[in-house]
C-alpha cells in the first residue's frame, strides 16, 4: 500500500443523496481514502427475494471513486432481511434454553441452516459479479464480526458430523467426554446434542468441543463466501473483521490463515489508563495473529461505552489510540462509523462526523489526524521489536469459561492481560504466540494459566526451556489435556518435571495473601512441594505459612498464586533481567513503541498524561521533519514519531521470521 488506510464504515442507505454529496466533501477534507460499504445493507440491496436494487450502491461507489476513495465492499450476511426470516423460520437462532429468537436486531441467523448458507453465498455471488470490475473496489469485507451461536436441530446435525470427523467412532467420544460419569454414555450418534440447558452442571468436554465446532462451522461459512469472491476477483484481498470477547467462539489463530489481511474491531472497556493498556493488548494480539501486518477495521471516534455509560474521548485521545494501533503494525486506522446514525439501536454510537456535524471538536480532530497519517506511512513495513512472547490459547479460555471450577474467580483472559500489562508498564515490546509455535527466537516466554496442554504443546514448551530462554509459567497451567481430563499425579501435571515442583492441592482464598518478600498476592494459592526447584518467595501467614509461592529451576519460573500488579511487575523484572533485557525507564503514562527496518529505526512516543514530557531521544520528527538533538518534548495527551538510523540488530531472529515459524495452529 502506498499509504495508510483512513476512513471507516459508511452507511449511505441511512441517508439521502443530498447528504451523500456533503459526505464526499467532508471525506476529502478529512483525508479519508477507504470506506467500508454495505455491511448491514441486505434489505436495501434485496428488498424482496431475488429482486435487487443496486442503483443506490452504484451511485455511491461511483461517487467514492470520483473523490479518490477506495471501497472495502462488504457482504451483508450478518443481518438477513425480514423477508428471509419469515420465509425460513428454521434459520432463526435458538438459545441454549430452546427459545427461538425473532427478527428485530442483527445476527438473526443460524450459521448451520442450509437456507441461510445458500442465501449468504447467493448475495455474495451477486455482489461479486456486479462489482468485480469497479475501479473503487480495493478489498472484500465478508460478513461482520463472526461469533453468533445457535443450538437448534440444524446445529445438532452439523455438530454430530463434526464430532464424527474428530473422533471417528462413539467409543473415542465417550472416552474423551468421560461419559461414564453421571451415566452419559452414548450408544448412537443421534443421542448427541449441543450443550443445551440441562438440570445441573453440563459436561465440560462437550462444552469445549461445541466451542471448537462453532469456530470451525463459522469458518466454513466464511470460506464459502470467500471461495465465490476469489473466483470472481482473484486479485482483490478478502478479509473479515475479528471481534474479541468471551462470547466469541472463534479461534483467531486458525482463522488468520484464511484471511488475506487480519482485521480487528477494538473497543476498550475502561475509561482510564486501562483503556490504553487494552489498546496495546488488542493491537499486539492482532499483529501476532497477522504475522506482523494487520488492519484496525473499527474503533470509536468520539466516545465509547464503559459499563453502559458513554465516555467521551478527551482531546487528543482519538489520535493517540489510532497511533497506538499503527505503531504496533496496523496499516491504518478505520472507525465505526463515518456519520453517527440518526436512528436505530446504535444511534448514540459515535461517528467521525458526530451528531453535532462537521463544526465540532470531534470532526476537527478527525481532520487533523487525516492530515498527519500519510507522514507515518514510511514506517508501515518496519517490524515491531518484541523479544518477549505470551502464549495465547482460545481453547484454554473456553475450557475455563464455565461452571464447576475450583474458584469462580478463575479468569483466563485476566491472567493473560495481567502478564501483558506488566510488560506494557515495563516498556517491553511483546508478541503473542500459539502454544505449539517454535518459540526459540524469543528471549522470554510467559505461559499464563494455560489450562489445556496436549502432547504437542508440552513438547513446544519443553523445547523452548531446553533452548535456554527464560520461561515463566503461572498457576493453572498444564492442569488438563486437550479433552479437559485432569492430568494425575499432582499439579501442574504437564509441567511438573520441567518446573521441579509438585502441587498437592489448590487453596483458593478471599482477599489478599502475604508473601515473605513483603509483596501481596490475591485469590489463589497452592501447596507446593519442591522437587528440584528453589523457592524465591514464600507464603507468609495462614495455613501455607512458609510454603513456596514462587519457584525457580534454572531458567524456568513458576508462580503458584495470582500476584498483585506491583508483585507481578517485580517478578517480571527479575525474569527479563535474567534474559538480558533491560526494562525501559519511562515516566508513568508514557509509551514508547519501537519498529525497525533495514535502513531506519522508528520510535512512536505516546503521552497519556496531563503534562508535557521530555525524553532523551534523537531523530527526525516524522510530523514536522525537524531534527531533535538529544531531547524530544511530547505535549500532554499527544504523540510523536521519530526516525533514526538503524541500530544494531537485537539478538534473535527478526519478527517476520518468528511469525513465519508459528505452526500447528
Amino acid at each position: 500500500m502506498p499509504e495508510l488506510y483512513y476512513g471507516g464504515d459508511y452507511n449511505p442507505e441511512q441517508w439521502s443523496p443530498e447528504v451523500w454529496a456533503e459526505d464526499m466533501e467532508l471525506m476529502r477534507r478529512a483525508g479519508v481514502n477507504l470506506a467500508t460499504v454495505g455491511v448491514f445493507s441486505w434489505s436495501s440491496l434485496e428488498p424482496e427475494p431475488g429482486r435487487y436494487e443496486f442503483g443506490w450502491l452504484d451511485q455511491v461507489l461511483d461517487l467514492l471513486h470520483g473523490n479518490g476513495i477506495k471501497v472495502n465492499l462488504a457482504t451483508p450476511t450478518a443481518s438477513p432481511p425480514p423477508w428471509f426470516s419469515l420465509a425460513h423460520p428454521d434459520a432463526l437462532p435458538v438459545t441454549a434454553d430452546g427459545v427461538r429468537l425473532m427478527h428485530g436486531s442483527r445476527d438473526t441467523y443460524c450459521v448451520s441452516a442450509p437456507a441461510y448458507r445458500e442465501a449468504a453465498v447467493g448475495i455474495a455471488r451477486v455482489l461479486g459479479e456486479r462489482y468485480r470490475d469497479h475501479p473503487a473496489l480495493a478489498m472484500w469485507h465478508v460478513h461482520n464480526e463472526y461469533g453468533s451461536t445457535c443450538h437448534c436441530d440444524h446445529v445438532a446435525a452439523s455438530f454430530r458430523t463434526w464430532l464424527q470427523r474428530r473422533y471417528g467412532e462413539l467409543g473415542a467420544l465417550n472416552a474423551a467426554w468421560t461419559t461414564a460419569f453421571w451415566s452419559q454414555g452414548y450408544s448412537a450418534w443421534e443421542q448427541v446434542f449441543p450443550p443445551r440447558r440441562t438440570q445441573y452442571l453440563p459436561n465440560p468436554s462437550q462444552m469445549l468441543d461445541f466451542r471448537r465446532f462453532l469456530s470451525d462451522e463459522l469458518l466454513t461459512a466464511y470460506q464459502e463466501q470467500k471461495s465465490v469472491l476469489r473466483a470472481l476477483t482473484p486479485d482483490i484481498p478478502i478479509t473479515t473483521n475479528f471481534v474479541f470477547g468471551a462470547w466469541v467462539p472463534v479461534d483467531h489463530w486458525r482463522w488468520s490463515r484464511e484471511v488475506d489481511l487480519v482485521a480487528i474491531d477494538h473497543y476498550p472497556g475502561s475509561a482510564g489508563i486501562e483503556a490504553e493498556q487494552q489498546t496495546a493488548f488488542g493491537a499486539d494480539l492482532a499483529r501476532s495473529w497477522g504475522g506482523g501486518r494487520w488492519l484496525l477495521m473499527e474503533q470509536a471516534a468520539g466516545s465509547f461505552n464503559v459499563g453502559g455509560r458513554l465516555h467521551s474521548k478527551e482531546p487528543g485521545r482519538m489520535a493517540r489510540n489510532s497511533v497506538s494501533h499503527i505503531a504496533r503494525g496496523s496499516s491504518g486506522a478505520l472507525f465505526f462509523q463515518w456519520r453517527a446514525s440518526q436512528g436505530g439501536a446504535e444511534r448514540f454510537h459515535s461517528g467521525m462526523v458526530p451528531h453535532a456535524g462537521a463544526d465540532s471538536r470531534a470532526f476537527r480532530e478527525i481532520t487533523e489526524l487525516g492530515e498527519l497519517l500519510p507522514r507515518l506511512a514510511e514506517a508501515d513495513s518496519a517490524e515491531v521489536e518484541a523479544e518477549v512472547a505470551i502464549l495465547w490459547d482460545a481453547e484454554s479460555w473456553w475450557a475455563t469459561d464455565g461452571p464447576a471450577l475450583p474458584s469462580p474467580a478463575i479468569d483466563y483472559l485476566a491472567a493473560v492481560q495481567a502478564a501483558h500489562r506488566q510488560l506494557w508498564q515495563l516498556g517491553i515490546g511483546t508478541d503473542f504466540a500459539h502454544p505449539t509455535a517454535d518459540l526459540t527466537a524469543y528471549r522470554v516466554v510467559v505461559v499464563p494459566s494455560l489450562y489445556l496442554a496436549g502432547a504437542e504443546v508440552i513438547a513446544s514448551i519443553n523445547q523452548y526451556a531446553a533452548s535456554g530462554g527464560q520461561l515463566l509459567i503461572t498457576a493453572l497451567s498444564g492442569i488438563a489435556d486437550e479433552t479437559t481430563q485432569i492430568r494425575l499425579g499432582g499439579y501442574p501435571g504437564a509441567f511438573r518435571e520441567l518446573l521441579g515442583i509438585r502441587v498437592e492441592e489448590f487453596l483458593p482464598v478471599d482477599g489478599t495473601i502475604e508473601l515473605d518478600t513483603g509483596e501481596l498476592a490475591e485469590g489463589w494459592s497452592e501447596r507446593v512441594l519442591l522437587e528440584g526447584a528453589e523457592a524465591i518467595a514464600r507464603y507468609q501467614g495462614g495455613v501455607l505459612d512458609g510454603w513456596p509461592a514462587i519457584t525457580r529451576r534454572d531458567n524456568v519460573w513458576y508462580s503458584s498464586t495470582w500476584l498483585t500488579d506491583p508483585a507481578y511487575r517485580s517478578l517480571m523484572t527479575q525474569v527479563v533481567h535474567a534474559a538480558g533485557i533491560t526494562p525501559a525507564e519511562l515516566p508513568a503514562g508514557i509509551e514508547v513503541i519501537t519498529r525497525r527496518s533495514a535502513d531506519a529505526r522508528y520510535r512512536y512516543i505516546l503521552n497519556h498524561t496531563a503534562g508535557d514530557v521530555r525524553l532523551p531521544y534523537d531523530g527526525i520528527d516524522l510530523i514536522t521533519g525537524e531534527q531533535t538533538d538529544g531531547e524530544v518534548t511530547v505535549a500532554a495527551g499527544g504523540w510523536t514519531a521519530l526516525r533514526t538510523k538503524p541500530a544494531e540488530q537485537p539478538p534473535g531472529e527478526s519478527v517476520a521470521k518468528r511469525n513465519q515459524s508459528i505452526t500447528g495452529c
